[in-house]
């Protein structure tokens, strides 16, 4: 059996979506308590997102009374390693360096950082 590619994620999905993942699993209610106070969307609006969320096959639901109680379909080190690839490959012909100059130079990565990737690259 071949896995199917899950479809590409919007920015407002993904915002979803890994609050999902930080819950384990939540209510549409849940979900519009966790976001960020000076994020305003409507209760309405996240609903549909949860629900394109599962259509794409990212969530799922369970019924709990009467809410809908969604938890995550796909872990997020599955989303998180093809969406970098994809990234890397699309911006960076599939090269990590030219990405880790650009965030060194824009100051995305300080010093602390770079030890840390130091650290990281001497146990491989």
């Amino acid at each position: 059996m071949t896995k199917r590619r899950l479809p590409a994620v919007s920015p407002s999905e993904t915002e979803i979506l890994r609050l999902v993942w930080q819950l384990d699993k939540a209510t549409v209610q849940e979900v519009c308590d966790s976001l960020p106070a000076k994020r305003k969307i409507a209760y309405a609006t996240v609903q549909t997102l949860l629900r394109r969320l599962e259509k794409k096959g990212y969530l799922k639901h369970r019924i709990r009374g009467k809410a809908h109680v969604f938890f995550p379909s796909v872990k997020s080190e599955k989303v998180i390693k093809r969406s970098v690839n994809d990234f890397l490959d699309r911006l960076f012909g599939g090269d990590p360096v030219p990405l880790m100059q650009y965030l060194a130079e824009h100051g995305k990565i300080d010093a602390d950082d770079i030890e840390k990737l130091k650290k990281l690259i001497d146990k491989k």
